[in-house]
């Protein structure tokens, strides 16, 4: 059983503030109203917001026909929520009133804080410790403000919400991006998506995404949650929410940016956060057990799949039924499926003779293609009916043609009417473009898709959502080392490694210009420089392989301290490590790394020195145990020839599984922080003989004390 941090399951006094205000005051608030600053209050007033609105603008006696206050000390009461629109500098003077007069929660519109450089990042310590002095919570900076639509609080800047009519739901989003609350809110209401809250968190210089979701578990009307994130800042509060949230039975899907460089370099200017490797974030989200599209429309769409389709371990890819009556639009959602690794099958044989006894003609291909026939009621919700009950298919997956635009309600009723009577899940793709077919099957809480790419995306996401690790280790906020990180040389590394049961090809130390010993191994041998300063031993010419006899490596280790020394002047050999030449069936790289956001990650690949160019490599969060390690080698595609592929021999797979183990282990560690630590290659001996590590790079620091 995880057990939670103390994120409070009542919402707390902040939460109120922020959430569910009784009165707010609008800083900065403009008369113009063609400027981002005029925008909060029309939008409260517009929206009927129940609780009191106080415009504060110290050059205006009015404010758009309404009475302004010159500050928030001249207001009539305390009020709950500050919404700043100011400059920078007057946004933190202004939280500093917040916290004299007592206002618990300020949201802050302006940027000029950690995205903008070294200025910006003063700007925002400025504003932590002025916010941590006086006790204020604060939302952004960058945010453009918050939502929440059941009590018609539109607190925000975002033009998005001048939309009238805005449909009220059971979703609750948060975003880094200000405008991206925006494009749901509108996509959402095309869709038939209604909204419970909304929140743009901007720079989260205090309040965090996973906070303020976290905040709002415990409100019954919320059933699930989207989240478009930039970076994995505050990493810690968003894995206890996604938690907390698995165990109350509310499916969280995500958003990520960052899958290519461009688009992780533009996700760092704008929210000023360190972006991360993608397979790091990807790695961290899955382990959390929340849902990653690739895809914006997926992330509109995914919630009503994934509260259809519980998430539970799987062991097989999953399967998909298709039923269309159109062979052209199956086909294109059955390769869309197909690439993203979801088995589109045919029905059994017992199925198809279910299909025949019901009138059905089931044809005989992979997918059920009912054609014209398939425009009559009777023949889709008879099909329908056989096949959610077929146990060969994890999800059935109707295909609707062009009769959905013509005929809406008629093309759609069989699947609305199968929805009522089965709880088994199923979706619908719809090809034409078809708004009102897909606004009955939303009325419905069918899963529907308007684009075979969205609707492949959405089902992959779906399926590869898991429950969170039940032994996933919490994140600490942070932690402190003293001291400056450190290398450790090849010898301390494999002391390191020995610690936690992991073997090493034995190894000799002998000082260049002095009597090479007898050595405790067999020639033939390889000489590696031993430096801590020294990572790629090759690079500098530090390696000399297939030495045969005492003399010649005599002549290896002076060409090796000749040549390094003249390529590193600054160094100075002192000593040289000699290991036997050992062979394997193959080689892998086992590693650890700390992220400075989601904490230590371990990593698997195909070792060697083109680790970094095939980029075939699987993640876990540390520690990982050995069902979890024994994932790690299925997924990286190198490892396969170790399982005996086409007859080769097999390696030992079970030892490689506890290296993989007992290298998380060193996350553990309370003497000191392991930064990083890489055994490439290990080889892989034949079955039963283990596995060695042959050469091993280090860094550690020290625990603050």
């Amino acid at each position: 059983m995880i057990s939670l941090p103390a994120i409070s399951t009542s919402a707390p006094h902040w939460a109120q503030a922020l959430l569910h205000p009784r009165s707010v005051a609008l800083v900065g608030i403009s008369d113009d109203m063609t400027k981002t600053a005029a925008r909060p209050l029309a939008f409260l007033r517009r929206a009927g917001f129940a609780g009191r609105i106080y415009p504060v603008n110290p050059s205006r006696a009015t404010v758009q026909g309404e009475p302004a206050f010159p500050s928030l000390s001249a207001l009539p009461e305390v009020p709950d929520h500050a919404f700043i629109l100011t400059g920078t500098q007057a946004a933190i003077t202004t939280v500093e009133e917040c916290g004299r007069l007592g206002i618990p929660v300020a949201t802050i519109l302006a940027g000029g804080f950690s995205e903008a450089g070294p200025e910006g990042a003063v700007n925002e310590m400025w504003l932590k410790e002025v916010a941590r002095r006086h006790g204020v919570r604060v939302l952004g900076p960058s945010s453009i403000g918050v939502a929440n639509l059941k009590e018609k609080l539109i607190l925000t800047a975002n033009a998005a919400f001048s939309e009238p009519d805005l449909p009220v739901g059971s979703v609750f989003v948060g975003s880094h991006s200000g405008s991206l609350i925006g494009a749901l809110l509108s996509r959402g209401k095309a869709r038939g998506v209604g909204f419970a809250g909304l929140v743009s968190v901007g720079a989260e210089s205090d309040l965090s995404m996973g906070e303020i979701c976290a905040a709002t578990l415990d409100d019954p009307e919320i059933t699930g949650y989207l989240l478009f994130i930039e970076t994995m800042r505050h990493a810690d509060t968003l894995q206890a929410f996604a938690l907390q949230a698995a165990q109350r039975g509310k499916p969280v899907a995500a958003y990520k940016l960052g899958r290519s460089p461009e688009a992780a370099e533009l996700a760092v200017s704008h929210t000023g956060a360190l972006a991360g490797a993608d397979d790091i974030a990807d790695t961290f989200l899955r382990e959390c057990g929340i849902a990653r599209v690739e895809s914006f429309e997926g992330l509109i769409d995914i919630l009503p799949l994934l509260q259809r389709l519980p998430s539970s371990p799987r062991h097989r890819a999953p399967t998909v039924g298709v039923v269309t009556t159109t062979g052209g639009g199956a086909a294109m959602v059955v390769d869309q499926l197909a690439i993203r690794g979801v088995s589109v099958v045919a029905p059994s044989d017992a199925t198809r003779e279910r299909l025949a006894a019901a009138g059905v003609d089931g044809g005989h291909g992979r997918i059920v293609d009912l054609t014209l026939a398939g425009t009559r009621y009777d023949v889709m919700k008879a099909t329908l009916d056989v096949m959610l009950k077929a146990p060969e298919f994890d999800l059935v997956l109707a295909t609707v043609g062009s009769s959905a635009r013509f005929q809406p309600d008629l093309a759609v009723k069989p699947l609305v009417d199968t929805a009522r009577t089965h709880e088994r899940p199923f979706a619908a793709f719809v090809v034409p473009d078809a708004p009102n077919a897909l606004l009955h099957l939303a009325a419905a809480g069918i899963p529907n898709f308007r684009s075979p790419e969205t609707c492949g995306d959405v089902i992959a996401a779906a399926f590869s959502r898991r429950p969170p690790r039940p032994d996933l280790p919490l994140l600490e906020p942070s932690y402190a080392t003293s001291g400056p990180a450190r290398m450790l040389d090849e010898a301390e590394a494999y002391d390191l490694f020995r610690s936690v049961g992991i073997t090493h090809a034995p190894v000799a130390l002998v000082a260049p210009g002095t009597d090479i010993p007898e050595l405790p191994f067999p020639y033939p041998v390889v000489a590696k420089v031993l430096d801590a300063n020294i990572a790629h031993k090759t690079d500098v010419g530090g390696v000399v392989l297939g030495i045969q006899d005492q003399a010649a490596l005599a002549r290896a280790i002076e060409d090796i301290r000749r040549t390094v020394e003249a390529r590193r002047p600054d160094t100075s050999v002192s000593r040289i490590l000699v290991q036997p030449m050992q062979r394997g069936l193959g080689e892998a790289l086992i590693g650890l790394r700390r992220d400075p956001q989601v904490g230590p990650i371990v990593i698997l690949a195909a070792g060697g020195v083109f680790t970094e160019l095939y980029h075939d490599r699987a993640l876990r969060l540390a520690p990982v145990d050995r069902d979890g390690a024994r994932a790690m080698i299925q997924e990286v595609r190198a490892m396969k020839i170790f399982a005996g592929y086409r007859g080769k021999p097999r390696g030992d797979l079970d030892a490689l599984t506890d290296a993989i183990v007992a290298v998380s282990r060193l996350a553990a560690l309370r003497d000191q922080v392991v930064l990083d630590a890489e055994i490439n290659p290990v080889l892989i001996l034949p079955e039963g003989e283990g596995v060695v590590a042959v050469d091993a790079l280090v860094r550690v620091a020290e625990y603050a004390r």
